[in-house]
């Protein structure tokens, strides 16, 4: 090869390189525009990317009705006739943890993209301000959000906020719980209490009431788990299969995560158990939830149900042969 068609092929790979360089698009060949890599996905910070204007205060707002919400709509308000809407002390990020941003924590990135959707606690195509509400009337204890009150504008607007322009498949690892196998046991009170002993109670303490933050109007730090100021018995995380999941991919708190658990799923099982033998606030009218009773959810604990299996069963378990009857019968599939 002579070096003058060296010198050649040598300009023409300089030329295409400078063009994958300072191209607003990138060549077909190369796979991705760096317009698309300059506008990849980050989960959104206050600080950086907060909106300007409305949306920004509504969006600010929001945050603060997650991470501080006894203070801005619950018992800790200044004006408790227009405000008060939350019924204990919790914050909604007791839950949705790290302000609804961590995965396998009932995130909220991407949640607004999923909305309208079906729910089978109420048998119809639900908003996203009727799933809050559900929130408010079980997590928290209260009563519903008018939703045209500066609060439901507020978190609503923090949801989109944290749910633009997520990929999908980044959505999905943020979305829900992260899974737990099904036993074939029931669930032991007893295991469940020396787990509790040995991971929960440094930090929910050995009666279960939780730490307040320094500034109690704010709620907890490390929330009650059951009792007058914890979550009512029609909460979703009064399920025992629901709670595990939970707890698997949260529990203990700065330690587990969806991608590196501590506990087994029998630890998370057993555990989840303990903490709901406990008294809680009772929800009113919890017969009225799921009006096609096939659709509820095997470890709900409270009837009525459309199969034969005993309270007890259906509070602890064993779930299995209650996920069959709903197969053979209903040809329903149950997970939880």
């Amino acid at each position: 090869m002579t070096a003058a068609v060296m010198f050649g092929i040598l300009a023409v790979v300089i030329t295409l390189f400078m063009a994958v360089v300072f191209m607003d698009e990138a060549p077909d060949w190369i796979g991705v525009s760096s317009s698309k890599a300059d506008k990849e996905w980050h989960l959104p910070s206050l600080d950086k990317d907060l909106p300007e204007g409305k949306r920004g205060d509504l969006v600010k707002f929001g945050y603060l009705l997650t991470t501080e919400s006894p203070k801005w709509m619950g018992p800790q308000v200044i004006n408790k006739d227009e405000r008060l809407y939350s019924g204990n002390n919790l914050t909604c990020q007791n839950c949705h943890l790290e302000a609804g941003t961590k995965p396998g924590a009932a995130s909220w990135v991407g949640v607004t993209n999923r909305f309208p959707q079906f729910r089978g606690r109420e048998n119809k195509i639900g908003t996203i301000e009727e799933r809050i509400n559900g929130c408010m009337q079980r997590s928290m204890n209260g009563k519903a959000l008018p939703e045209d009150s500066e609060q439901m504008q507020a978190l609503v607007a923090y949801m989109e906020w944290l749910s633009e322009g997520v990929p999908e498949d980044t959505a999905k690892w943020f979305k829900g719980f992260t899974s737990v196998k099904i036993p074939e046991f029931k669930a032991d009170t007893i295991v469940g209490k020396q787990v509790y002993v040995n991971e929960c109670q440094v930090c929910h303490g050995e009666d279960g009431q939780g730490t307040r933050l320094d500034d109690a109007r704010k709620g907890y730090q490390y929330p009650p788990l059951w009792g007058g100021d914890s979550f009512n018995h029609g909460a979703g995380m009064h399920r025992v299969l629901t709670a595990a999941q939970f707890i698997k991919a949260n529990m203990p708190h700065l330690i587990a995560t969806k991608a590196n658990p501590k506990l087994t799923d029998e630890e998370a099982f057993h555990v989840a158990a303990y903490i709901n033998s406990f008294e809680r606030p009772q929800k009113d009218n919890p017969e009225n939830d799921f009006p096609d009773l096939k659709l509820k959810p095997v470890s709900t604990a409270y009837g009525p149900w459309d199969d034969p299996f005993p309270a007890e069963q259906h509070k602890y378990g064993p779930f299995k042969p209650i996920v069959q009857y709903y197969d053979s019968v209903y040809q329903i599939k149950k997970t939880k």
